[in-house]
C-alpha cells in the first residue's frame, strides 16, 4: 500500500457528547458492527456484568462514566477506522478538546429529552474553531423525548451550524416505531431489546409506497410523509463539500442502547467523512501526503496496564510512515528515539504494529521522554500547534497523608498531571505542589488512581486562587521585578515557567492595568507561538 491509497483507506474520528447522552455505548455498537467485539457491554446496567470496552479503568467501571479517552481502531466499509470514545463530563474536557486535534471530524451524540446541553455547546466551539466535520446522533428515541423539529431548531440556534435530516423518527417514545432512511428510501423498524447487529431495513421505493401503511399504520403513515415533505421543503440538501467544511452537519435518530438507527451513521460516515487533513506547525501546514514522517502526542496514560505500571503517549501520525524500529527525531529534547513495540488498540488491549500511516492513532511505550504537545519527525525540527493546556478552574495543595510513600506520592503526582487532564504547579520555598483542574470529579480520580495505582494517599487542601497565568514580556527586567515582588503568587509548571496564581479577578485585572508591558496567557499555546515568531510574546 502506497502513501496516497494509505491516507484514503484511513477515517479518524472522535465522539463527543454531554455526560449520559450514550456516546460509550453508541462507541459500543461502532465495534459491534466492525466485528471488533460480539458482544456489547453497559457502561451502567447491575444486570449485566461485563464492562464497555471502551471504560476499561476500574473507577470508570465503580461510577458508569468515561474519564480518560480510549482509543480503538476496526474495519468497517472498505475503511480502517480510528475511533476515539472521549470523557463527556466537563470536568475532564481538556482531555477531550486535545483529542479533537487528532481527529479529522467528530460525532456528536444528543439526548433526546434533554436536547443541546452546555458541554455540548462548549465541545462545538472547539469543534468550530478547526471547522471540524460534525454527524448528529438523536439518541434515546425510545424514551418520551422531546419534538424533533424543535430539536432540529436548538441545533442550529445553540451550535451556530445548519442540520440536514437522514433519517426520521417515526414516533416517539411509547410511539416509537422505527426510522425512515431519506438517503436509501429503506424503513427500519425498532425491534427493543437487540444487543446484536440490526437486520436490514424494509425496502420501499420512497415514503408514498403504499406498502408503508402495512408496517407502520395510517396514521403514522400520514404524519410521517407530512414531515417528510416539510424537512424537503425547509432544509438544504445535504451536500458533502459542505458538510467537510464544517458548515452542514447530517442528523440521524435512533436509540443506541437498543442498537437502532446506529448503522445508518456508521454508513453515512464512512461515505462522507474526510480522510486524514493537513495540520498545522509553527512552520506552516504539513500535508498528509508529504512524504517525511511527522505526528505529535496529544495523550499520555500512564498504567494502562497497572500489573506493569506502563505508561503509554498516544501519537497521531501526521505525514508519511512510521516504521516500527527506526529512528526517529524528538523535537523538544533534540535527540533521536527507537520504538520497538508501538501499538493499536481495542482501549485497553494492544496489539503491536510494524507501520503506521497519516491519521493513524498509535500508543508508544514511554519512560517518561515525551509531554503533551511533542512533535516526532523524520528529521525535521518544528512544531505542530494547536494542542495547549488550558488555566485551571480549581486548584488545590496536595497534601501528603503518608510521608513514608512520599516517592510514591511523588512519581504518581507527575505521571498522571502528564497525561492532561489536571496540571501541576509547584510553588517555592518548601516545593509545595498545587493542583489545578477544570472541576471536582478530577481530584477525586486523581486520589483514587494514587492510592490504588502509586500506594500513595493523600488529600487536597483548598487554596485562594483564581487563575493561573503564564507571563511574557518585551522587558525581561520589568518581568523579573514582577516574579520578586510577587513571590507568594508565583508558580512553576512543570516546564519551569513562571505562573502567576492571581487570587482573584479583580486581582487579575489590577496587575494588567498596573503591569502593561507583561502579558498575562489563559493558555500554555503562547510558547509555540512564542517560538514561531522568534521572540519573547505574541
Amino acid at each position: 500500500m502506497d502513501l496516497h491509497e494509505a491516507i484514503e483507506h484511513r477515517r479518524t474520528f472522535a465522539i463527543i457528547s454531554h455526560p449520559d447522552a450514550g456516546k460509550t455505548t453508541l462507541t459500543e455498537k461502532f465495534l459491534l458492527y466492525g466485528g471488533a467485539i460480539q458482544t456489547a457491554g453497559a457502561v451502567k446496567s447491575n444486570k449485566i456484568r461485563r464492562g464497555a470496552t471502551s471504560d476499561f479503568m476500574e473507577i470508570e467501571r465503580q461510577r458508569g462514566i468515561s474519564v480518560s479517552t480510549s482509543v480503538m481502531t476496526f474495519q468497517y466499509g472498505g475503511k480502517l477506522i480510528n475511533l476515539l470514545d472521549t470523557p463527556g463530563h466537563r470536568d475532564f474536557a481538556e482531555d477531550t478538546y486535545r483529542t479533537l486535534t487528532a481527529v479529522d471530524s467528530v460525532v456528536l451524540v444528543i439526548d433526546c429529552v434533554k436536547g443541546v446541553e452546555a458541554q455540548t455547546e462548549r465541545l462545538m466551539e472547539v469543534c468550530r474553531m478547526r471547522n471540524t466535520p460534525v454527524i448528529v446522533f438523536i439518541n434515546k428515541l425510545d424514551l418520551e423525548g422531546r419534538d424533533p423539529f424543535d430539536l432540529l431548531d436548538e441545533l442550529e440556534e445553540k451550535l451556530r451550524i445548519k442540520v440536514r435530516p437522514m433519517s426520521w423518527p417515526i414516533g416517539i417514545g411509547a410511539t416509537f416505531q422505527g426510522v425512515y432512511d431519506m438517503y436509501s428510501k429503506g424503513l427500519r423498524m425498532f425491534d427493543p431489546g437487540k444487543t446484536k447487529v440490526e437486520q436490514s431495513s424494509v425496502r420501499i421505493d420512497d415514503v408514498h409506497d403504499p406498502a408503508m401503511v402495512d408496517h407502520i399504520g395510517e396514521d403514522a403513515t400520514a404524519s410521517l410523509r407530512e414531515d417528510v415533505d416539510l424537512i424537503e421543503g425547509v432544509y438544504e440538501p445535504l451536500s458533502t463539500e459542505a458538510y467537510r467544511a464544517g458548515r452542514i452537519a447530517p442528523v440521524f435518530f435512533g436509540s443506541a442502547f437498543n442498537n437502532f438507527g446506529v448503522k445508518e451513521v456508521l454508513d453515512a460516515f464512512v461515505g462522507i467523512a474526510p480522510p486524514p487533513g493537513p495540520r498545522p506547525t509553527d512552520q506552516g501546514e504539513i500535508a498528509p501526503d508529504d512524504p517525511r514522517f511527522s505526528g505529535f502526542i496529544f495523550k499520555i496514560h500512564a498504567n494502562l496496564d497497572p500489573n506493569h505500571r506502563d505508561r503509554i503517549a498516544f501519537l497521531r501520525v501526521c505525514s508519511g510512515q512510521f516504521q516500527r524500529n527506526t529512528y526517529y527525531h524528538h523535537v523538544r529534547l533534540d535527540k533521536n528515539v527507537r520504538f520497538s513495540t508501538p501499538t493499536n488498540f481495542l482501549a485497553a488491549a494492544k496489539t503491536i504494529v510494524d507501520e503506521a500511516w497519516p491519521g493513524d492513532v498509535i500508543g508508544l511505550f514511554d519512560t517518561g521522554n515525551f509531554k503533551i504537545g511533542d512533535t516526532l519527525t523524520d528529521g525535521a525540527s518544528f512544531n505542530f500547534r494547536g494542542i495547549p493546556a488550558f488555566s485551571p478552574e480549581l486548584f488545590r495543595e496536595l497534601v501528603n497523608l503518608d510521608p513514608m510513600k512520599s516517592k510514591q506520592l511523588d512519581k504518581g503526582i507527575r505521571q498522571l498531571t502528564d497525561e492532561g487532564v489536571a496540571q501541576l504547579f509547584t510553588q517555592q520555598p518548601g516545593n509545595k505542589k498545587v493542583v489545578g483542574c477544570v472541576g471536582e470529579l478530577q481530584f477525586e480520580v486523581i486520589a483514587y488512581r494514587l492510592e490504588h495505582e502509586y500506594g500513595a494517599k493523600c488529600a487536597f487542601q483548598q487554596i485562594a486562587a483564581h487563575m493561573a497565568c503564564w507571563m511574557t514580556s518585551t522587558d525581561p527586567e520589568e518581568l523579573d521585578r514582577f516574579i520578586r515582588v510577587k513571590a507568594q503568587q508565583i508558580v512553576q509548571d512543570k516546564d519551569d515557567n513562571p505562573v502567576f496564581m492571581a487570587p482573584s479577578a479583580y486581582m487579575l485585572d489590577l496587575e494588567k492595568r498596573n503591569n502593561p508591558s507583561i502579558t498575562f496567557h489563559t493558555t500554555s499555546e503562547f510558547k509555540t507561538l512564542a517560538s514561531a515568531d522568534g521572540g519573547g510574546s505574541y
